[in-house]
Formats: structure tokens, sequence, C-alpha cells
């Protein structure tokens, strides 16, 4: 795999007035190419007659440009995955080169170099690398880069550097990190959650009887902009958190508040389509008139055998399995997988079934938190950590990596068992080892070149056995 080079003029604070940095077309990218060679071949003579490689090549490789306020072209910089395939959410960024008569204005460089970070961001990347002049790393250091090694390249020492992008620790601990503190005042008591070996878990169950109860709210913001898709959404992650729980549905209660009731009715439209879609019924529940719109749905399940979310131990194989058809729900991209609506109600029981039938060790379905922070949550209550190898995370193809370890997706199941004893199994999902469970705390992506970084740092709850 070739290395990239990311050079460039020193980088200052202030960035000049009228300064655009803009994705290279036509041409601009003559003038970029133009740049590349002066500064490359010519200036420094890292390479003989041309600079191209690769990356150029590859129809994925992005170009920014920074255009000065007469509309001059004086600088640019290539980003680009870091791998040939499938983008896994790894780029590069390199090929960094202000014009020469452009270098004595501050900030030239230091923009392209923000607007690249911004850009690879902004399309689900989770890992951005850059190979540096080691003169050039302080400059770099700076803008908030971390230095990981040095290596030999052209003649010349360089140093690998990676800007740090905390997408995936962000989400998990936006949804769920509040938890412990809530709850604290449940701890020991009487009025304690869940019950030995369920604390945190997806459902609870019921003292006495073989019945596990849970409850889901909706985002209110989601019920006053499409009333049925929360609905529906209330029983979807209501069967999903008994679907983790080993559990088979037997019976819902709502509770829907509304501005009014022709408001009301669209939010029990949508509960009524997923209820005979499930085949569980809504057994009752409580709706108020005349407030914001709120909805709130517990449900009910029957199993002699509950799966714990904190039954696996280090060292075991952490497989998802997971509907990919579909596509994005409409108004929100990146945020909400739609892999339920258009499934028959047999193909949507078949799948609630799918635990049950396998008996892992552990399980979790993936929540708002997104793939990785259910991991997380997963390894936390076993008081264990993970490592999740990005490579082998069954994805659709209209999904960046960053989005789709984010997002909720419909129907996603986390199981733990040992090495090669998984059984989860569905016509309509696919399911892959994607890691392992680790005696490391947090959460970590492993990479195919081996590279190994941190994802989460600890626990996403506080709720785990070792808090």
């Amino acid at each position: 795999m070739q290395v990239p080079v990311l050079e460039g003029t020193p980088v200052g604070a202030a960035v000049p007035r009228g300064l655009l940095i803009e994705i290279a077309e036509s041409e601009a990218l003559a003038a970029y190419r133009t740049i590349r060679t002066a500064v490359f071949v010519q200036e420094q003579g890292l390479f003989a007659g041309s600079d191209w490689d690769d990356i150029d090549d590859d129809p994925r490789t992005v170009v920014l440009v920074a255009r000065i306020e007469d509309g001059t072209i004086v600088g640019g910089v290539r980003i680009a995955p870091a791998v040939p395939g499938r983008d896994l959410g790894w780029w590069t960024g390199s090929r960094l080169a202000v014009a020469r008569g452009a270098r004595g204005v501050a900030g030239i460089g230091g923009a392209l170099i923000r607007a690249a970070c911004a850009e690879v961001e902004s399309r689900g990347v989770l890992r951005f690398e850059a190979t540096v002049q080691s003169q050039n790393e302080v400059l770099f250091r700076r803008l908030g880069w971390i230095a990981l090694t040095r290596v030999e390249l052209l003649g010349r020492e360089h140093t690998v550097m990676r800007w740090p992008i905390t997408r995936l620790e962000r989400a998990a601990q936006g949804a769920k990190a509040h938890l412990a503190g809530l709850l604290a005042p449940f701890g020991g008591s009487t009025a304690g959650l869940g019950g030995a070996g369920f604390v945190g878990d997806d459902g609870s169950p019921v003292p006495g009887s073989d019945l596990i109860a849970v409850c889901d709210a909706i985002v209110p913001s989601l019920v006053e902009r499409d009333p049925e898709w929360a609905g529906w959404c209330a029983v979807l992650v209501n069967v999903n958190d008994l679907t983790a729980m080993g559990a088979s549905a037997v019976g819902m209660l709502d509770a829907v508040a509304a501005r009014d009731a022709s408001f009301a009715a669209r939010i029990l439209r949508g509960l009524r389509d997923g209820a005979e879609a499930w085949g569980v019924p809504v057994l009752g529940g409580h709706t108020q008139l005349g407030v914001p719109a709120a909805l709130s749905v517990t449900a009910l399940g029957r199993t002699t055998a509950p799966v714990p979310g904190g039954g696996g131990r280090a060292d075991q194989a952490i497989s998802l399995t997971v509907d990919t058809s579909g596509g994005w729900r409409p108004g929100y991209r990146g945020l909400q997988w739609d892999s339920s609506s258009h499934r028959t109600g047999a193909e949507l029981r078949e799948l609630a079934q799918s635990v049950a039938r396998a008996r892992p060790a552990a399980a979790k379905d993936v929540s708002m938190a997104g793939l990785v922070g259910t991991v997380g949550m997963l390894a936390e209550a076993s008081g264990v950590g993970a490592i999740v190898d990005v490579a082998d995370i069954p994805r659709p193809d209209d999904a960046t990596m960053g989005d789709w370890l984010t997002c909720f997706p419909g129907f996603g199941m986390l199981t733990v068992d040992d090495r090669g004893a998984g059984r989860m199994a569905s016509p309509h999902a696919i399911t892959a080892e994607i890691g392992e469970t680790t005696s490391v705390g947090g959460v970590h992506l492993r990479w195919p070149d081996g590279e190994v970084t941190r994802a989460i740092a600890s626990g996403v709850t506080g709720l785990g056995p070792t808090t």
C-alpha cells in the first residue's frame, strides 16, 4: 500500500479575507496539479518528472482547493480512501501544496488542512491520517493532530499523524452517559432496577413470573414531525427489546399525548399498523389532549429463560445480526435506517424470534447509542471490553461507515458466544462475527492493516459491574 505524503507551508492562525475552500472540478483541478508539480517535482525534487500516483487514478479521491478573492487557485490538498474496494471509513490526506507566490499569506495551508478534516468527517470517515515531513509535525500538532510514528520516505524523515475523530464516543455518551447518575437513587433499594444480572438491560424480568417488561419513549420531535412513523417505531423498538431478551411479545400499553384528537389519531394509526404487523395487541393505555406530542409504549413478553445483556466474558466472539434491506427513512438520512416498513408481518415476526432460537450467552439490540455504543453497553454489562473488526461489519451500500455505526438500524442484534458457537440466523438478515470481547475496557476498532484505534474509552452507561 502506498503511503501518501501530506506536505505544505507553515500554517498560520489567520485566514486571508475572501479565501474560499471548495471541491475542485476541471479548471481548479488542473491548477492544483500545476501547483503540485511545482512544489513536489521542481522545488523539493521528491519525484522525477511527475508526482502522479494510484490515488490520483482512484475515482473516489476528492481534491480541495483554496481560491483567493480574485479567483486564483493558490493551493490544494487531496483526500481519499486508504484501501481499494469498499470505503471502510479510513481515509488519508496527501499532496498539500501552496503556490510559491501565496506562501507569504498566512493561513492558506491551515485552512486547507482544517477543511480536509471537516470534509472527511462529513463523509462518515472514522480514521484520517497523513504522513508529513517531520519538520512540519509541530504545525499539525497545533491544529490538533496526533503524531504516531516516524518513517523514512522518499529519502526524508516523515511522521505518520492522525486526526482524532470522536464521533463514536460522542454518539454513545450523548445517548447513555447520564443513566448511572439519574438511576442512582434506585440502587440498593427495594425499588432497584432490573434485578440481579439484568441492571441496565433491554428489559426486566417481572418477579414471580415468566414475564419480561420493556418500555420505550419516542423522541418528541419525531412524534411531532412524523406521527405515523413514531407509532410504528414505538412497536418496533419494544419488540426489539423483547427480542434481545429472548422473549415473545404478548401485549403493549401506550401513553399518547397530542395537541388534538386528529393528531392523536395519526399516532395511533402508526401504533395500530405496527401492532398488526408484529402480531402484538395493544391492551390499553392513556391518552391526553391539548398538550405537546409525546408517545411512550410499554410491552410485555414471555420467556422462561431470559437472555441477559451481561452474560458475556472475555475472549468470546461478538456477532451482529442485522437487516440491511430497505433504506434511510426520508428526512432522517444518516440517523434512521428503515428495514421494517417494507417487510411482511411474517418476516418481522420471524426476525423477532431469532434470539430465542439461538440462545446466545448475551444479547442487546442496537439502540440509539449506535452499533459501537451498543457494543460498549454489551461489554460494560459483562465487565469486559470489546474489539470490533471494521471490515467485517455488514453494511448497506448506501450508508457510510460513520453513519452506520451511529444510526438506529431498524433491526440489529448484537450477541456474544464462545468462538464458533454462535447460532444466530435468519433468512431476512445477515449474521457475521464482527469482533471479540477482551479484558481491556472500552471499545476499540481493528482495521485491515492491523491497527487498533479507540472508539469508546470506557463504560457507556456507568451501570456495569466494574463501575
